[in-house]
């Protein structure tokens, strides 16, 4: 992929992903804006807690949808470099978590990582998978899954033998992650943490 074609492809990847699948589906679905109520946030678990199952299943796959598609579409027919396909990883991820329709504000980035890794390293997503559904199947905290989920996957690519650039753009996912789960993190210290009910 030459430079003016990455180029091109890296502000059409940001645009995609920045698309606030939450609100657009709750406002569709004649719920109030997300981010009013529970914990403000834009992702699914927020939109599962104020609008309901539906709205939050829906968010939940169109944010996974959001860094798979694109990618794979890369992958698949741009033939991009391991280097070019670990930086389009990290827009995608700045595009969900820095939305430039909602003044950067967006959301944690877990499900459209799930996407993005789908498409990078899918052994990788499913040892991420299993550590994910056992740690909330046994604290009910998904923040908890969550970032113990995205710490596992740079240390999974390493192990699956992956380039280093596709290794170093997966520690640079987990990071923000974890970054963006910093008010979580504070109140699972705190005691205060909600938990997940179904």
């Amino acid at each position: 992929m030459n430079s003016t074609l990455l180029i091109i492809t890296m502000l059409a990847t940001y645009l995609i992903t920045a698309i606030p699948t939450g609100i657009v589906l709750a406002r569709v679905m004649g719920y109030e804006d997300v981010r009013q109520k529970g914990s403000g946030n834009i992702g699914a678990s927020n939109v599962y807690r104020v609008a309901g199952k539906l709205p939050g299943i829906l968010t939940l796959l169109g944010d996974i949808c959001k860094g798979l598609l694109p990618l794979l579409v890369i992958k698949l027919w741009m033939g991009p470099t391991p280097e070019q396909l670990g930086l389009l990883a990290l827009i995608a991820i700045v595009g969900h978590c820095y939305p430039v329709y909602l003044g950067f504000r967006g959301g944690k980035g877990v499900a459209t990582a799930l996407g993005i890794f789908l498409v990078l390293s899918p052994k990788a997503v499913l040892f991420a998978a299993i550590l994910f559904i056992l740690t909330v199947a046994i604290s009910r905290f998904i923040s908890l899954g969550s970032i113990l989920a995205a710490l596992s996957i740079p240390v999974l690519t390493l192990l699956l033998g992956h380039p280093k650039e596709i290794v170093v753009s997966a520690l640079c996912i987990a990071g923000l992650i974890v970054w963006r789960h910093h008010t979580n993190i504070r109140r699972l210290f705190d005691g205060t943490e909600s938990r997940f009910k179904t």
